[in-house]
């Protein structure tokens, strides 16, 4: 893998140094002479020649080529040159959705049906419907409220989907107590949703009754929800002519949910539940914001050593040598 530069244009630094011997006179530097009264008499016994120009340090071609080097490792170095990795891809959810379990007495009726045809309670069919809906979420943050006589957070937002089934699947009939708080439900989700920080808040409520005693009327939540952008799909599930406190208020889940820009559902079998959770997911498709980044590794410390090592190489191969200005007898 080829390495990128950060900052590539720095490569025309490269030339500098020759562009400055072309434009700058020769440095000339004054040495203090020796003289010797008998230049002539050395001049015949060591066979030189006497000049009258000046001494000139030359490099060797090999002087030139490791200084060449230096000043490319030095060059390279600030570029900045990096690794750059393989690319990370991550997916952000845009979507909170929290899903609100009926746990009142009625949820015990087996009317409901396994894929298999055996009779069931409505809790089980809602839990495996709900299971399958949930498996079909991933790329959404999920929550979970139960509702019975009162409300409590079972799972706030996670990404963890099997976290949030596991919760669901622990859930019993009547273990908040035999009645429905619809509008409490409600309220407590709002207040999980004031938290959230995506725009797009969707609430999907499960109940097989109506309202037996909620502080907040479920119609006044759904106004309040709307107002907090949050929409709230109803489904509801059992036998609508059931009386009492078990009677479904149709009426009610219909408000709720046109309010909030929502949708009503009714299930009253295993089979009608699937379809409905089959059109809450084309209702709500996958939402995800995808980050992509790759890691970058600096690597300019490699270039930096590699100019450091041919310097002091450059040093002592001149020690070694014992280079110094040429040799010569001036007159």
């Amino acid at each position: 893998m080829m390495p990128e530069f950060e900052f590539p244009l720095l490569f025309i630094l490269l030339p500098l140094p020759w562009l400055i011997r072309l434009v700058l006179p020769v440095r000339n530097e004054t040495r203090a002479a020796v003289e010797v009264p008998f230049l002539n008499r050395l001049a015949q016994v060591s066979g030189e020649t006497p000049e009258t120009t000046s001494a000139r340090y030359r490099r060797s071609p090999l002087q030139w080529l490791v200084l060449s080097l230096i000043w490319l490792c030095l060059v390279t170095a600030l570029a900045k040159p990096q690794r750059v990795e393989a690319p990370i891809i991550r997916e952000q959810p845009m979507r909170d959705l929290l899903l609100a379990l009926d746990l009142s007495g009625s949820m015990e009726a087996t009317d409901f049906t396994t894929a298999s045809g055996d009779a069931i309670e409505r809790l089980t069919a809602a839990k495996e419907v709900l299971g399958e809906f949930l498996e079909r979420r991933e790329g959404d943050r999920v929550g979970l409220v139960l509702f019975g006589s009162a409300a409590y957070l079972q799972a706030p937002f996670t990404e963890d989907l099997d976290l949030v089934r596991d919760l669901m699947d622990e859930a019993t009939v009547r273990m908040l107590g035999p009645r429905t708080v619809l509008g409490d439900a409600m309220g407590l989700a709002i207040s999980l949703f004031e938290r959230s920080e995506v725009s797009e808040r969707v609430l999907i409520v499960l109940t097989d009754g109506n309202d037996t005693g909620s502080l907040v009327p479920p119609t006044r939540a759904a106004a309040i929800a709307a107002d907090q952008g949050v929409t709230v799909h109803a489904v509801a599930m059992g036998d609508p002519k059931a009386v009492g406190e078990q009677a479904l208020d149709e009426a009610t889940l219909r408000e709720v949910a046109r309010a909030t820009g929502g949708e009503y559902f009714f299930a009253q079998d295993r089979q009608e539940l699937e379809r409905v959770y089959a059109l809450l997911d084309q209702l709500n498709p996958r939402q995800v914001e995808t980050t992509r980044y790759r890691p970058r590794t600096d690597l300019y410390a490699w270039p930096l050593a590699a100019a450091v090592l041919l310097g002091m190489i450059s040093f002592l191969t001149a020690i070694a040598r014992d280079q110094r200005w040429p040799s010569r007898i001036s007159s």
